[in-house]
């Protein structure tokens, strides 16, 4: 046994589910299966149109799923949202055609466009339209030319008379029984947003019907359930909420916990599990393009969707994502992959010439995992491999990607399959889960790849000499911290994390720099006075750079005083010349005020000295304990040891 069972003071007791468990079985499919709809506009006015249907020519008045061609026009779909993935379903799955149907009143010409590889376009199907009356219309593709690449598209076109377009589904023929599909979301003190996420999804009936059951793994001390929309979320949902209650085991407990109750023995053995995040703009079409990819793959297969910044809601993060285990970061983008990148913006060439087109990204990218903000795991993935690592937060949905694909389950990140997700860019680095982030990814890298502890010790030796330059003593505490809880082998995870995060959280208030205050309100100095004052140049010899602030640190020496610092110039050669520097959180939410202390910097400093000396040392003995552990931490048994629940609900 590795821990014991969690027994905080918090704890919160399981709430019995609110949904009959017949609900996950597989069914006889209605019809041919829809892979995906025609949307002209998002679920929510933020959303932007143009991601939907664009209005090429003319004018158009773009609704859900309805679409008005006024006469002159054209409107294509040949868009994030309005495109067909078809290299992807050619590739993966067992479906060698594709029917568009699209009802239709008016007048106009409706065309079937597809892309190749390289962004070339050809018209597969066409058909003119007149004085239609509410008429179906259906065209067709056989998907043989898209192996390396390629999409499909609608467009519609009008003369003088104006076409309006309605429920256009793309289909394909349907096995001979439908996987049932339980979403499941984990939340923590999230209540308002996991709130709006299950009210999205109680709107739109279009994505209930490919529902079975949804899981809402409720981890914190606001709940859900408190608020007054719950019960009309219940009402919406139509029987299919299950609402749990349990203590906060992160991510990998949250999720994990839907993996559980849906993969107990006795029930589907060919459930999808659709994992997303709480705090999404969600677009509830995600549900049905991911469990109609997965009823038709070749094999069990985790299919996920892409990310879209909240923020900047045009922007798609990544077109599919690996990790660098050599340097400890995930979400790195596949080559030829779309990186962070406009999707309404002119495309560019690596020379950064305009090609004429829009960001597409019509070569097929295979990823090695995709996160859990929206993923999509069949049941088979999880009675072969297990459950998801304990690792409380971050690195949990790349450990087990890469352990799927280890026993033979590919990852497919699904263009066109995308919600919004709060920006990565507008959080600050130096926050308590940079202890995950920096701890895990080293559990995951041993698990998983054979790195060179020299390598890992170098790493981990330079973001602390940074962080230290950079005056963030708490951010450089929470480090080593990281590495020596790593260094305590596989039985530190035995509570599932929850001991780990309270004690980082303690860490780091002994640091005043971890602190975020206003910034008109700066402890100890005068706000207003302040003089902000800009970096210069990005050094073109790194090494030489640091070095010299390694010697005026020694010595005793810097360049300002005090200043502000603005977060795009607060890198570790611009702070580190100051004495006082009061920088902007990556939040953009207020300052942290960072001090230079030379005897806490060499206090640190040995620190690290010492934990790398162990990481050298000790890596091939913990390579080896952590991957002896993982059938353990990742069993049932473990899990059912975690949530505390009796032994006949193994």
């Amino acid at each position: 046994m590795l821990g014991s069972t969690p027994t905080t003071s918090d704890a919160v007791s399981n709430m019995p589910a609110s949904a009959p468990d017949d609900r996950l079985v597989e069914h006889a499919p209605e019809g041919r299966l829809v892979a995906q709809r025609g949307l002209f506009r998002g679920p929510d006015p933020v959303c932007p149109e143009d991601l939907y249907a664009q209005v090429v020519l003319g004018s158009a008045v773009r609704e859900r799923e309805r679409l008005v061609v006024h006469a002159g026009s054209e409107v294509t779909m040949d868009t994030y949202f309005g495109r067909f993935p078809a290299s992807y379903w050619q590739r993966w799955t067992v479906v060698d055609q594709v029917d568009i149907e699209v009802t239709v009143t008016g007048s106009g010409r409706v065309a079937l466009v597809a892309s190749d590889v390289e962004g070339e376009t050809r018209t597969v199907a066409a058909q003119d339209l007149t004085d239609l009356r509410g008429d179906r219309v259906t065209l067709s593709a056989t998907l043989d030319k898209f192996l390396d690449g390629g999409f499909l598209w609608v467009q519609f076109t009008t003369g003088d008379e104006d076409l309006v377009v309605e429920s256009l589904r793309w289909t394909v023929e349907p096995p001979h029984q439908l996987r049932p599909t339980a979403v499941v979301i984990c939340t923590f003190n999230r209540a308002d947003d996991c709130t709006k996420t299950l009210q999205s999804l109680a709107a739109d009936q279009g994505a209930l019907e490919v529902l079975d059951a949804v899981y809402v793994v409720d981890q914190g001390t606001d709940t859900v359930a408190s608020r007054k929309a719950f019960p009309s979320i219940e009402q919406g949902l139509a029987g299919r909420l299950r609402y749990l209650r349990q203590p906060n085991l992160g991510g990998a407990g949250g999720f994990g916990r839907g993996m559980y109750e849906v993969t107990r023995p006795g029930r589907s053995e060919h459930a999808n599990l659709l994992f997303m995040d709480d705090d999404v703009l969600c677009e509830p079409e995600i549900a049905v393009r991911l469990t109609a990819f997965a009823n038709r793959t070749a094999k069990p297969t985790i299919v996920g969707g892409q990310m879209l910044r909240l923020l900047h809601p045009t922007h798609l993060l990544a077109g599919a994502e690996y990790a660098d285990f050599a340097q400890l970061v995930p979400g790195k983008v596949v080559r030829n992959a779309l990186d962070d990148v406009d999707l309404l913006a002119e495309e560019v060439d690596e020379d950064g010439v305009p090609t004429g087109g829009v960001n597409r990204g019509d070569r097929r990218v295979d990823a090695d995992y995709n996160a859990w903000w929206s993923c999509l795991i069949p049941a088979e993935v999880v009675a072969a491999i297990g459950l998801p690592m304990p690792l409380f937060f971050q690195w949990d949905d790349v450990e087990y990607g890469y352990r799927a694909r280890a026993n033979g389950f590919a990852t497919v990140t699904l263009p066109g399959a995308g919600l919004w997700h709060a920006d990565f860019d507008w959080k600050d680095i130096d926050k308590w889960n940079e202890y995950f982030a920096v701890r895990n990814a080293m559990i995951v890298a041993t698990l998983h790849a054979e790195i060179d502890p020299k390598q890992t010790a170098r790493v981990l030796t330079s973001r602390i000499s940074r962080y230290l330059l950079s005056m963030q003593y708490g951010l450089a505490a929470t480090l080593i911290k990281a590495a020596e809880d790593f260094l305590e082998g596989p039985r530190f995870l035995g509570d599932g994390g929850a001991s780990a995060a309270k004690q980082v959280h303690a860490l780091r208030a002994d640091y005043p720099d971890t602190i975020i205050h206003p910034p008109t309100d700066v402890p100890g100095l005068d706000a207003g006075s302040i003089q902000q004052i800009q970096a210069g140049p990005t050094p073109s010899h790194n090494r030489l750079v640091l070095l010299k602030r390694l010697v005026y640190l020694a010595l005793g020496r810097t360049a300002h005083e005090i200043g502000a610092v603005s977060q795009k110039d607060a890198t570790w050669w611009h702070v580190s010349q100051f004495k006082t520097a009061v920088v902007t959180d990556g939040s953009q939410g207020g300052v942290r005020v960072r001090r230079k202390d030379r005897e806490l910097t060499v206090k640190l400093a040995k620190q690290t000295a010492r934990v790398v000396r162990r990481l050298v040392a000790e890596m091939p003995r913990l390579r080896e304990e952590y991957r002896a552990a993982a059938p353990q931490l990742t069993s049932r048994e473990n899990w059912r040891r975690l949530y505390n629940l009796d032994r006949d609900e193994v």
